[in-house]
């Protein structure tokens, strides 16, 4: 079982992704953050040699979804972008059809 760390800033995020010794499983992001938005987020851990070898999958979980930040977030490998639903129910059910995919998805990480 992951522990699951929460971050109101992209900022904070970044601070502790290059920090950190842990290998992340998965990067779960809004497009609207303060600071340091999802997309800058993303760029800067891009960017970051040491981040980008970890291979982290980094996926966008938001209230909307405008066209223009899905073609820029795939534009900037993303792996995948999420409309948060509205009930409790239906977002517990999205994360965990999520995870289980990236559980059983083989990375250069984590080839067993």
């Amino acid at each position: 079982m992951n522990e699951i760390i929460f971050f109101a800033e992209g900022e904070k995020a970044l601070e502790y992704l290059t920090s950190t010794q842990i290998e992340p499983f998965i990067i779960f992001s809004d497009i609207n953050m303060p600071k340091l938005n999802g997309m800058e987020l993303r760029e800067k851990i891009h960017q970051n040699e040491d981040l980008r070898l970890k291979s982290i999958p980094y996926l966008f979980f938001s209230t909307s979804a405008e066209q223009k930040h899905v073609v820029d977030a795939y534009s900037k490998s993303i792996q995948g972008f999420f409309v948060k639903p509205t009930g409790y129910n239906e977002i517990k059910e999205t994360i965990k059809t999520i995870v289980t995919y990236w559980e059983m998805c083989v990375s250069p990480n984590y080839v067993k």
